[in-house]
């Protein structure tokens, strides 16, 4: 039986994807007792046993960055193919299956530096190294803006823009997020108008109440979500 503490210690996991882990072994012919195998002769896992191929695949418990990396060679897949939508920084890194000091490498800055980054979720990249981050990455700007902590603050920033004057926060939202002004003013507007018809709603006589406030809120809590909608990005 397999026993966690055999495991060395290792980084907080990626989001693994049991389903995926299980599907890709078995389109394989694989069983897990030659997942485990190959994990202990090919990878250096001596611990790997079948019972924890199978408590990653039933999700009960999760491979670590390294462990990762042997189930996706011993399943011929990429490690991102293995892991569910990437949350930070150090997610998006391992799905690509880059090394931290090649993406430290390729930003100009020192491994330690940007490690810490990593570790804290706190980007402080110039605009230059932010460029080539997203392009290393292969970074949506949705997730860029994520994984380099600017989401709380954007979202503070739409709120801003929806309740008062739009107008106001073109600038400080570009800063936050590369964007086309065009796009961005657009989807500002938008943002705008859906919500101030929404507060209009709740205003009239026609018996908005209760559910049009619900949406006013619920359409603030969901806000950068609807940025990006408004902004045509997925």
């Amino acid at each position: 039986m397999h026993q966690p503490s055999a495991r060395p210690n290792q980084p907080p996991v990626p989001p693994f994807d049991p389903l995926a882990a299980r599907r890709l072994r078995a389109a394989l012919g694989m069983s897990p007792e030659h997942v485990a195998h190959d994990l202990r002769a090919s990878y250096g896992l001596p611990y790997a046993t079948p019972h924890l191929v199978i408590a990653w695949e039933r999700g009960t418990t999760a491979p670590t960055g390294a462990e990762l990396s042997a189930l996706a060679g011993v399943l011929w897949c990429s490690p991102g193919e293995l892991i569910g939508r990437p949350r930070t920084l150090r997610e998006h890194r391992v799905a690509r299956g880059i090394a931290p000091d090649d993406v430290a490498r390729t930003v100009g800055l020192d491994l330690p530096a940007y490690l810490r980054m990593e570790e804290t979720g706190a980007w402080r990249g110039t605009e230059r190294q932010s460029a080539l981050l997203a392009q290393a990455l292969g970074l949506t700007v949705p997730d860029f803006v994520t994984v380099t902590g600017r989401e709380p603050r954007l979202a503070e920033l739409l709120r801003s823009a929806a309740t008062t004057r739009w107008q106001a926060y073109v600038r400080p939202v570009s800063r936050l997020v590369p964007l086309d002004r065009g796009v961005l003013e657009a989807a500002l507007r938008e943002l705008h108008e859906a919500y101030q018809g929404h507060m209009a709603a709740t205003l009239s006589w026609g018996g908005g109440g209760k559910d049009s406030s619900d949406g006013g809120r619920d359409f603030l809590d969901r806000i950068v979500a609807n940025f990006w909608t408004a902004a045509q990005i997925g």
